[in-house]
């Protein structure tokens, strides 16, 4: 694993537009249907737009009918953290990049197999690097 990049509040505005700023360091979330790659079918490798962390691949990603893009399993387990998620009054698993912390969005276990979990991530905490050819 790399070693943790920790960065104060103003450095990350400095990098991260406000709204990747809210949702990647202040656990908010984008509108369902909002995101770039909530229908994207593209081949390649979503990455921590914070840090640019390879977290997952698209031969994982699948249609929830969520609106927000969602993945089976991350490219390596030691790619993510979870940590468990009271804010809303509700338990749920929030998904975060391992390398800098960013809130990812959260999973859930009602996904498809073989690992019948959903990584719902939100569009705005990644980036794609396109396979090539694309």
């Amino acid at each position: 694993m790399t070693d943790k990049l920790i960065r104060s509040d103003e450095q990350w505005k400095q990098r991260l537009t406000p709204e990747q700023f809210y949702v990647c360091r202040q656990k908010g979330t984008e509108r369902p249907f909002s995101g770039e790659y909530s229908d994207c079918k593209v081949d390649g490798i979503y990455r921590c737009v914070s840090c640019g962390n390879e977290l997952f691949g698209s031969e994982t990603k699948f249609d929830s009918g969520t609106g927000w893009p969602s993945f089976w399993a991350p490219l390596a387990p030691e790619q993510i953290e979870t940590v468990e998620d009271a804010d809303l009054l509700i338990r749920r698993t929030e998904v975060r990049c391992s390398r800098c912390d960013a809130h990812l969005g959260h999973v859930f276990a009602d996904g498809p197999p073989p690992t019948h979990l959903r990584y719902c991530i939100n569009s705005v905490a990644l980036t794609l690097a396109k396979s090539s050819g694309q």
